[in-house]
């Protein structure tokens, strides 16, 4: 990592902080123009100010200089990892590899007729649906609701929830849950 990355960095870090040059400057005890300098790459700060430095923006020294392994934005049916279920009857897609680690989890439900998801009891999160193909029968609480193709689904996890195909073609449910739980 040469000056200049270590500048870009901090700045970066700097915004995603929510902090101007000049705040960063008063909490490190440093002058904005000495702040101005090192996001430029034009001098490189001493280890000591450096550690002052992440210390307010939330970074170890190992976090700063690990490797940026950019995470993955875009993922394709390659990499898709697909579970069946024979006892409740279903098919569940995960489309965004290893989403359990983030704050919600997109899932691809295919029910064929007569087919289900668990019947969830109440829990802390939120879900939100899409009926891609077919249509569902949605269980929350005591209530029934019928979800066509086109329509979507959102609500609070507080009560006993679930969703099943009582029809005669298949369904697909593009189905967001956070926190993540399938």
């Amino acid at each position: 990592m040469d000056l200049k990355d270590i500048g870009e960095k901090i700045k970066a870090l700097r915004l995603e902080n929510g902090l101007t040059q000049a705040e960063l400057a008063s909490r490190t005890e440093l002058s904005k123009g000495f702040i101005s300098q090192v996001e430029s790459g034009s001098t490189v700060p001493s280890l000591e100010t450096l550690h002052d430095i992440l210390e307010i923006l939330g970074v170890s020294f190992t976090e700063f200089f690990a490797a940026d392994d950019e995470e993955p934005v875009v993922f394709s049916e390659e990499d898709f990892y697909i579970s069946e279920d024979e006892e409740l009857h279903h098919q569940i897609a995960w489309i965004v590899p290893n989403a359990q680690k983030y704050e919600m989890e997109p899932i691809i439900i295919t029910l064929p007729p007569g087919g289900k998801s668990m019947l969830d009891k109440p829990h802390a999160g939120e879900e939100f649906g899409l009926v891609l193909e077919g249509e569902v029968s949605l269980k929350y609480g005591p209530k029934r609701f019928t979800i066509k193709k086109g329509q979507s689904f959102y609500y609070r996890c507080n009560k006993q929830h679930g969703i099943e195909n009582n029809q005669t073609r298949t369904a697909k449910i593009l189905w967001v849950s956070t926190p993540p739980m399938f």
